[in-house]
């Protein structure tokens, strides 16, 4: 009987020590949920003039310290942006105390501080266009002109003489393969697909096939262009990839924003000193938009509304799309998918 007593009196006493333990750590315990980062700034969109005030919402204990963070780079409870990227940036509050450390973080964008300029066009002569090119890319390089077309089964690659509206090459990806934009550098052709992660690498002269590459972090293969030293990829979403030139692989992007939004849908590129000329596929459909490549920051908009209708009617025509600058005539040429008509103009 004392025995089953003794065991009995243990029980209990390890159960409330149990107890005391639980209420111990509950206390002392502090947790991410139980906090928030507050931005406090007078712009209704933040830019890099814009000033922010860091608070924590929920920090009551005089007892932690606060160190706060922009992109990883420590900053103080007011910063400014001028050092911020356009696009997304990163928030970072670090609490501790003796005995916790609490890490919270924010994403915040930052937009453009300037209206992008409104740029209309003049057309300067017509020609004519393969009705069934889907097209997805195009570029001149010297005399000729480079389209990528798409859709399973019809994607091509073709080297055309515009000019005396001949086909001198053409080369077609196998069926599993939506063919996207492409581009030419160091004497190759670059040519994406667009859901596969693939691009294909082609000899310039005879357009054989010498290689692929694999895409990194970026979600699909859309636009593609370049400025003599690097490659920028575009992926459908806000952000244009920069590639190195030689191995293909992604070393950075920027992310392409106006005075108050992000422009998503980033599709056909062309690039002329330092912009990136871009088609945006059902952002809206008669625009081109005009990027600094250093920054993503859109400095213009083309308003092309009206060109779509100077081309056959027909059940499946789509929208605008493929720029390409001609450095010899110093004018752009621009088609759309399926369109009878490619349009040499000057943009004003």
């Amino acid at each position: 009987f004392n025995k089953c007593l003794l065991f009995l009196i243990l029980l209990i006493q390890m159960r409330y020590l149990l107890f005391f333990f639980l209420f111990l750590s509950s206390c002392g315990v502090k947790k991410s949920a139980d906090y928030k980062i507050i931005l406090n700034s007078s712009d209704e969109f933040l830019n890099k003039n814009s000033s922010v005030a860091l608070e924590i919402l929920g920090l009551n204990d005089d007892n932690f310290k606060v160190n706060y963070y922009l992109n990883d780079q420590e900053v103080n409870t007011k910063i400014n942006l001028s050092n911020a990227k356009f696009g997304s940036n990163t928030v970072k509050a670090v609490l501790s105390n003796n005995n916790d450390q609490i890490t919270l973080s924010k994403e915040i964008d930052v937009f453009s501080n300037i209206s992008p300029k409104v740029y209309s066009y003049e057309i300067i002569n017509e020609y004519s266009h393969d009705i069934s090119s889907y097209t997805q890319g195009l570029e001149f390089y010297g005399d000729y002109l480079y389209e990528s077309t798409g859709l399973n089964g019809y994607s091509s690659l073709k080297k055309i003489d515009l000019f005396k509206n001949k086909v001198i090459e053409s080369r077609f990806l196998d069926k599993q393969y939506f063919g996207e934009g492409l581009t030419i550098i160091n004497n190759k052709i670059l040519q994406l697909t667009w859901k596969s992660k693939v691009g294909f690498i082609y000899d310039l002269e005879s357009l054989e096939m010498q290689g692929s590459f694999d895409y990194g972090e970026s979600k699909e293969g859309w636009g593609l262009a370049n400025d003599g030293k690097n490659i920028y990829k575009s992926d459908g979403t806000e952000k244009i990839w920069i590639l190195d030139s030689e191995s293909f692989r992604e070393i950075d992007y920027l992310e392409v924003v106006t005075n108050n939004k992000k422009i998503r849908n980033i599709n056909e590129l062309e690039i002329v000193d330092d912009l990136i000329y871009a088609n945006t596929y059902q952002f809206n459909n008669d625009v081109c938009v005009m990027i600094n490549k250093e920054s993503g920051e859109v400095t213009g908009i083309i308003n092309f509304k009206g060109l779509r209708d100077k081309v056959k009617d027909h059940p499946e025509l789509d929208v605008l799309n493929g720029i390409a600058y001609n450095k010899k005539r110093n004018s752009f040429f621009v088609t759309g998918k399926k369109w009878s008509k490619i349009f040499e103009i000057r943009i004003f």
